[in-house]
């Protein structure tokens, strides 16, 4: 195992190896240790597991899953999860993954591999790397390879960190102007886009924008689950930051693109009075100008609008998806419209001309995946899933967030 302020180069993968960075500069980043890659290859190589060795991705997982990972290994897992542990708040982890094939230069790979919070104990967290392990031969991991424009080896390290029980979670693209999205609790229904954040743009150090989401859920941890809970019509009135909250986090945002060379899309949680930084890749796509006012009609017969997540135009038949069920029924060309995407929803964008949903921030997994593969989406949309009927054909911009029927 390698500690995680020593674990750089490719053994350490694409998440932990910038955190890594981060952690020896002095910045706020929970303690942690990785399981190098070459841990995966070679219990992947003893189970007849190696790149091109099956298509079933299915018998694949299923064969990681059913591992029992060698003595040597989880002797080190337990010793360095002990070390971890001791003089912590709580003795709960999050497991998280680093493969070679994620947070490039070129690829983010958002979304695309499984992490899980709130592990305990040696047993857990042995369970939870492998299913880290597994989530690399996914249908939508192997999607989004097959759209990178170069090839990245299947090697998959594994961080374990400190668990951070955030007050307030989300994410900032760093730049020139940034871009900071926020929630409640935990991050998880942020980044997989099952919300509308609140969100604010900073520019020299100034808020020059900001916009209420809609968030009537959060998650917490409460005793060993992660609990879903609702907000209270009361605390809904207010934003989950402060201004000075903002203004921190981008402070902290624009020294992170300093110290590791470039705009930075960056994960973070805030507990009590500490910023946390979770992750910081570098950014893949470009987000719609935001400089430019949100078209409202055009020529007075726009339907809908929505928050530009991912430039271009598209036009194409409205497909209505409500889940997992409905992709085959997804065909090339198609307007896909659903009320939250999921980061295994990511084959259908190969097909898909362009995509609109219910909720959604502009730096959510699906959002960014929509940029990076090429295809328009719009976010936000209110009862899209109502007003578009499934035999309308509509022109989707994804530049400035309108959605206009096309005149048959």
């Amino acid at each position: 195992m390698l500690d995680l302020i020593n674990a750089t180069g490719p053994d350490a993968g694409g998440k932990a190896a910038p955190l890594a960075q981060l952690l020896q500069a002095g910045f706020n980043v929970p303690q942690g240790f990785v399981v190098p890659t070459d841990v995966y290859q070679t219990v992947a190589k003893n189970n007849g597991l190696t790149p091109g060795s099956t298509d079933d991705f299915a018998d694949a997982r299923a064969r990681i899953l059913d591992i029992q990972l060698p003595p040597r290994v989880v002797d080190d897992i337990s010793k360095a999860l002990e070390q971890l542990t001791q003089g912590a708040a709580t003795d709960y982890v999050a497991v998280r993954s680093s493969s070679s094939s994620e947070d490039s230069t070129l690829a983010s790979a958002a979304g695309q591999h499984d992490s899980f919070l709130a592990v305990r104990g040696v047993e857990q967290v042995c369970q939870a790397i492998l299913q880290c392990w597994a989530s690399l031969w996914s249908e939508r991991a192997a999607a989004y390879r097959a759209h990178q424009p170069s090839h990245h080896p299947m090697d998959m390290a594994v961080l374990v960190q400190r668990f951070v029980d955030a007050d307030a979670s989300g994410m900032m693209f760093t730049g020139n102007t940034s871009v900071i999205e926020a929630s409640l609790g935990l991050g998880e229904r942020i980044v997989a886009g099952q919300l509308t954040p609140d969100s604010w743009r900073v520019a020299g150090a100034q808020i020059v924008d900001r916009r209420r989401g809609d968030q009537r859920q959060r998650i917490d941890r409460m005793g060993n689950m992660l609990q879903t809970r609702p907000i209270l019509p009361g605390e809904r009135t207010k934003a989950c930051l402060t201004d000075h909250q903002v203004l921190r986090l981008d402070a902290m945002g624009q020294a992170v693109s300093t110290m590791l060379g470039g705009r930075r899309d960056i994960e973070w949680a805030i507990d009590g009075d500490t910023i946390w930084i979770l992750q910081a890749r570098p950014i893949t796509s470009q987000l719609p100008d935001f400089s430019r006012p949100r078209r409202q009609a055009v020529d007075g017969s726009a339907v809908l609008t929505g928050d530009p997540a991912s430039p271009g135009t598209a036009s194409g038949p409205v497909r209505l998806i409500c889940g997992p069920a409905d992709f085959a029924t997804v065909e090339a060309g198609d307007v896909i419209v659903c009320r939250t995407t999921d980061p295994a929803w990511t084959p259908l964008f190969s097909l898909a001309a362009a995509v609109i949903t219910e909720t959604g921030g502009v730096l959510s997994h699906a959002a960014i995946v929509a940029r990076e593969v090429g295809i328009p989406a719009v976010l936000a949309v209110p009862r899209a899933t109502e007003l578009l009927r499934p035999t309308s054909v509509v022109t989707v911009d994804g530049t400035t967030g309108a959605i206009t029927p096309v005149e048959s």
